[in-house]
């Protein structure tokens, strides 16, 4: 991300105001959070954040917030800057216990070796999402073949460069240990919470990097959100897969992260993407879906490269029997689209129990009417065994 950047209030590119759209549709309580130590570190916050308030609370248990994820990083709300960049003293983190910054952060766009290595201490145990995303850790070289990194302010993610779409990809370690990158680094996180997600990644369909007929297209965006998932948007030039850097040669190129988290069609069919721009700059955000840069300078020029998509999985947590009822309790997706043009909103996931005496699938069959809800009570039937699962039905 540049660096001037990041102190910069930018402007919608678009105002919604002169736009009479065919469609405007967003997913509603999505974090804004400000720039922190790095602007996928702010991206995958307000991503993960998002999840924290729509069915997953133990994606942030901290103190902050009463342990929800808020909606800014302002105030009383700064320490849920931890969530994406731990650090001594902060949300609950005892002065004494080096955290991210401690360990990885220098300045922006420093090269030098991480703190940790300098002082020769262990670096801690992973524990936030800069953390697992390999964000501002400076130990890899010739990653996927494009750069070295990662300096600070900065991360990478493995793209294939056929425009394929890459489900659940973990990088090999001929760059550096451990293997780390951003899909599969969000992946790593959703587990150490506790949860299990699908992550993909895939190349734009407007770049000139990306092969005709392939990549994401903007269909592919309308689905992604009007299912209820946000997704992350990897600015860079195609052109340049490396900068030389003070201490690195071929360091990171400048890059930049967005969340899409709805989009806009207008009169005439021109297609926007409504988007946090990780400097907490509100609502009104609009980038056309086009192969141009998506900063408010037009000097920064970073066109989008890429997405990457991030699908949590449901998890039961409790199945009880007590009284002639059984509880099943679940964490699942529960998201809510806003149709800006009618005002109606909807309640994307909703899930029906079902139950079996079997794990042959045939056997499952509903027991529960659809809900939004994370826990449903049902009649216990009074077998010795029983198998439950939770299965998504569209609205």
């Amino acid at each position: 991300m540049r660096g001037r950047c990041r102190r910069v209030a930018a402007a919608a590119l678009v105002a919604t105001a002169c736009l009479a759209a065919q469609e405007n549709v967003y997913l509603t309580e999505v974090p804004d959070y400000e720039w922190h130590l790095g602007c996928f570190g702010t991206a995958c916050g307000n991503l993960i954040g998002f999840w924290d308030r729509h069915g997953f609370p133990d994606f942030y248990t901290g103190p902050t917030a009463g342990g929800v994820a808020p909606l800014n990083s302002y105030g009383a709300n700064y320490d849920i800057r931890s969530l994406w960049a731990s650090e001594a003293g902060r949300d609950g983190r005892p002065w004494n216990k080096p955290g991210h910054r401690e360990d990885y952060w220098i300045e922006y766009e420093n090269a030098a070796p991480d703190p940790y290595v300098t002082a020769q201490r262990i670096e801690h145990t992973p524990d936030c999402i800069g953390d697992f995303i390999g964000l501002n850790q400076n130990r890899w070289r010739k990653m996927n073949g494009e750069c070295d990194g990662n300096i600070d302010g900065f991360c990478f993610n493995y793209w294939d460069k056929t425009g394929a779409r890459r489900l659940n990809f973990i990088p090999d370690e001929s760059a550096g240990t451990p293997a780390r990158d951003l899909q599969s680094g969000l992946r790593a996180f959703a587990s150490f919470c506790g949860y299990e997600a699908d992550v993909f990644s895939q190349l734009i369909d407007v770049s000139p990097e990306t092969p005709p007929g392939t990549g994401f297209t903007f269909e592919d965006l309308q689905a992604e959100i009007r299912a209820g998932y946000p997704v992350l948007i990897w600015l860079q030039d195609p052109m340049r897969k490396s900068q030389p850097r003070i201490q690195l040669s071929q360091g990171n190129p400048d890059i930049h992260g967005m969340l899409a988290y709805g989009y806009l069609v207008d009169s005439d069919g021109t297609r926007y993407v409504r988007i946090r721009t990780s400097w907490a700059t509100g609502d009104y955000e609009f980038r056309e879906w086009a192969f141009k840069t998506w900063m408010p300078n037009p000097w920064d020029y970073l066109p989008p490269r890429g997405v990457i998509g991030f699908r949590p999985k449901p998890k039961i947590l409790s199945v009880k029997r007590e009284h002639g009822q059984v509880t099943i309790r679940w964490h699942a997706p529960s998201s809510e689209l806003y149709d800006a043009e009618t005002g109606a909103r909807t309640r994307v996931h909703l899930w029906v129990v079902e139950r079996a005496t079997s794990l042959n699938q045939s056997n499952f069959q509903p027991v529960t009417d659809p809900t939004d809800l994370q826990e449903a009570v049902i009649p216990d039937t009074n077998e010795d065994s029983a198998f439950f699962r939770l299965k998504l039905v569209t609205p």
